[in-house]
């Protein structure tokens, strides 16, 4: 979150919070015709200019200046109403309940990382940690027909929700070293693709050492010790197309989130029971839904 005042926003702390979210159209713009109010929707909340390179390209996500409604300005998801851009703006089908349609957003962050890689039906994948986003991409994984996921997690919560999930192997790091069992699994060659999400050194240290040669290691940052021929790729949330592809997916049957929410709130008890539940008990838990106000049909996760 900006202490100094965001290049897009002009924003900074304090902020109002929340950036997967859901709701129902209030009121549309003057100059947009192909959404009603009443309609229900979800938010894909990537800020940026449309001027840059990256812009150019279609690279929103990785443009110079990029925010998140809820984290950079524009008053987030915890607020009674938001103003956002149609462009931000996607229809949930009939079908699918506003509580789910609010995982959209951290599940179009495994559909990506799935996307972008070089997995491809028959290879083995190595997920490093099982919490919201490790989970997340699971189920992309398992919506793209993979059948052999590897599950590194110590906290016995999130190995079942791995399980329930789909992951095939499960590993705890403090019973087992990760890169032999990973090998074991494999045939002896390591996994064709790992994705960190977790973003704990020792566990991308073994995680690269539990790649195959010529393998890749996919997540936000870290320090390789020793690569060896295996790639780094970069992976930054979503691009424009990941939260219609999630929404087909769920609404597909493909992909089943629903058991992602442990545990729902309502505003007032936010702070004791949505974020210091996170904070004091993130072991038993993986998404709270918070509805921000009880005469509009909205939700918020934390």
């Amino acid at each position: 979150m900006p202490t100094t005042p965001h290049p897009i926003t002009n924003e900074q702390v304090p902020l109002t919070l929340g950036h997967e979210f859901s709701g129902t159209i209030e009121e549309v713009g003057q100059d947009v015709h192909d959404i009603k109010t009443g309609a229900r929707v979800t938010v894909q909340p990537i800020i940026y200019d449309g001027t840059c390179g990256a812009c150019k390209q279609g690279y929103i996500k990785c443009c110079d200046y990029n925010g998140f409604i809820g984290l950079s300005g524009w008053v987030g998801g915890l607020s009674k109403q938001v103003v956002v851009p149609r462009k931000a703006v996607y229809t949930i089908p009939d079908s699918m309940s506003m509580e789910v349609a609010a995982l959209v957003e951290p599940l179009a962050v495994g559909w990506h990382a799935v996307n972008i890689n070089p997995f491809k039906d028959g290879d083995s994948v190595l997920i490093l940690g099982g919490r919201p986003i490790g989970l997340a991409v699971i189920q992309a994984l398992k919506a793209k027909g993979a059948d052999r996921i590897i599950v590194s997690e110590l906290a016995p919560r999130q190995k079942e929700f791995a399980k329930q999930f789909g992951a095939n192997f499960v590993i705890d790091p403090t019973e087992e070293v990760v890169f032999k069992r990973v090998k074991e699994i494999c045939d002896g060659q390591g996994a064709h693709v790992v994705f960190d999400a977790a973003g704990v050194q020792p566990g991308l240290n073994a995680g690269l050492h539990a790649l195959r040669a010529r393998g890749t290691l996919a997540g936000d940052e870290l320090t390789l010790t020793r690569a060896g021929e295996r790639k780094y790729m970069g992976v930054a949330t979503y691009q424009a197309g990941d939260f219609q592809d999630v929404l087909d997916a769920i609404a597909s049957g493909r992909i089943n989130p629903d058991t992602m929410i442990t545990k729902k709130i309502q505003m007032h008890k936010v702070e004791e029971e949505g974020f210091k539940t996170l904070i004091n008990d993130k072991d038993t838990n993986v998404k709270i839904l918070v509805e921000a106000n009880l005469d509009l049909p909205c939700n918020r996760r934390t």
